[in-house]
């Protein structure tokens, strides 16, 4: 007797987020959708922080076309969104508008989110000293992340500091960066108490510091995954 195999068809909702793998397929062979776990990341930031040319960099290198990054970018209106499959799960990407008039919608995506991407324009935060020098918008990054960890809903969630725009003459190191500003924050009364966090340098417009980036949001939100649970899908 001849078999007759049978073949699952799959249907999608149209409003369901697009699902992209990463893991090449043989030819002739459609790739197969992975299920597994979920995770949000957003990323916050003044704007001209380079937010959303660190989002493109992400999409060249994770995304299975690997396409090329638009450099060319205008200031985030809203938000930006792309879905990650990675072969451990989805990473789900927030890229928000950091414009003053925005800001106040940051908040209605903390509570959804398993780590946050702050991100910092090191070439206009003066000579990195929060105390003495004003020419540059330091002190509006301390108040601005501040006002992020303050929120009851982003405590314990872990948080990644960029420091971009490393590739620039003027811009301020890591160092001085961790010193005059995140050391600040974290050891004043407003941090929000302990949570997991690291300071890279990147330069989104190169692409160097950001594999390195999202490979430690990758490892910090599992180890964080009992206090933040991954949606299922």
């Amino acid at each position: 007797m001849r078999r007759v195999k049978k073949v699952r068809s799959l249907v999608s909702s149209p409003f369901a987020p697009l699902k992209l793998s990463l893991r090449a397929a043989a030819p002739g062979v459609a790739d197969p959708i992975p299920t597994g776990a979920e995770y949000s990341v957003i990323l916050l930031g003044l704007d001209n922080a380079g937010k959303t040319t660190f989002h493109e960099q992400v999409k060249s290198l994770y995304l299975s076309d690997h396409p090329d990054p638009k450099l060319k970018t205008v200031p985030t209106v809203g938000q930006n969104v792309s879905t990650l499959t990675l072969p451990d799960g989805y990473l789900k990407i927030w890229d928000v508008g950091g414009q003053l008039s925005l800001r106040s919608l940051w908040q209605s995506y903390y509570a959804s989110c398993h780590a946050i991407v702050f991100i910092i324009d090191s070439s206009d935060i003066g000579d990195g000293n929060i105390d003495y020098d004003q020419s540059g918008r330091l002190e509006e990054c301390r108040l601005v992340l501040e006002d992020v960890l303050q929120n009851s809903e982003t405590e314990g969630v872990p948080l990644l500091i960029l420091a971009n725009k490393q590739d620039r003459e003027d811009c301020v190191e890591v160092v001085r960066i961790k010193e005059g500003l995140v050391k600040r924050v974290f050891e004043g009364e407003k941090s929000g108490g302990i949570r997991d966090s690291r300071v890279l340098p990147i330069s989104a417009l190169t692409g160097t510091g950001v594999k390195e980036a999202v490979e430690w949001v990758r490892s910090r939100i599992k180890w964080n995954k009992e206090s933040r649970p991954p949606v299922m899908r």
